[in-house]
């Protein structure tokens, strides 16, 4: 049996959990509901928290929508504890601010925040980046 036949999981779902090497149901227990969470957001994936509930009602042999509040809960600290033990993804910064500099016709920058605060010229239709 594959993950795709467990409930809960769709073709999305299931290929996401093939790439990141659980590929039967007792892969999935073996590593839970949240581990098995967390190594598809770090392999890029984006999943929602649908998916963290949709696995642990893999897990229960419930609908996603029947997992109780209570667990839902425990599930959202336990996600949040393991997270936190976790190094940065290798590869990608770690995030920063970030700014942005606009050049007028002059060539000079002005600051993002300044340029936001000026109103668009009348003779460019508003819009600023034609």
């Amino acid at each position: 049996m594959s993950t795709s036949q467990l409930r809960n999981i769709g073709p999305k779902s299931a290929a996401w959990l093939r790439q990141v090497g659980l590929r039967s149901p007792e892969d999935l227990v073996a590593a839970g509901a949240v581990h098995a969470f967390l190594k598809v957001k770090r392999a890029g994936f984006k999943p929602s928290l649908n998916l963290l509930y949709a696995l642990e009602g893999a897990l229960l042999d419930c609908h996603w929508h029947d997992v109780p509040e209570p667990r839902r809960a425990q599930l959202l600290a336990e996600l949040e504890t393991a997270s936190a033990a976790l190094p940065p993804p290798r590869g990608k910064p770690v995030g920063g601010p970030v700014t942005t500099a606009f050049y007028g016709d002059s060539g000079e920058s002005t600051d993002a925040s300044l340029a936001s605060e000026s109103p668009a010229s009348e003779d460019d239709g508003g819009n600023r980046f034609t």
